[in-house]
């Protein structure tokens, strides 16, 4: 698929390289393998390439649901959930940059055009 801003879609590669070592990390910490995690993370990679208008409001939306959903637990074990808590920040810092960032918003322009 075309991509109107390349330092953009750089970013997005970026975002979603994070993604999926994440849920590789976790896999790895949790001593077990999590396919819905992996599809996660491979699923809002795959939709941030397409470029499609929008779609980085939706993976944002995402992000910032997960870490919110986490957020107590964190909290309230942060002696030893402490790297959890550094992914939920790194995970809205990725939802802002998604949201405001002008070269990825750029990135997001596509339409679906179903004629072709």
């Amino acid at each position: 698929m075309k991509t109107n801003n390349e330092k953009g879609r750089m970013l997005c590669i970026i975002i979603g390289a994070y993604l999926i070592a994440k849920a590789v990390l976790n896999m790895v910490i949790g001593g077990g393998f999590s396919l819905s995690d992996m599809l996660i993370a491979v699923g809002l990679t795959c939709a941030m390439l397409t470029g499609i208008k929008f779609v980085n409001y939706g993976v944002a939306a995402v992000l910032v649901l997960i870490a919110a959903i986490h957020l107590p637990a964190n909290i309230s074990n942060i002696s030893s959930n402490w790297l959890y808590l550094i992914e939920g920040i790194a995970d809205i810092g990725c939802a802002v940059l998604l949201c405001v960032h002008s070269d990825i918003k750029e990135h997001f322009t596509n339409s679906i055009n179903i004629n072709n």
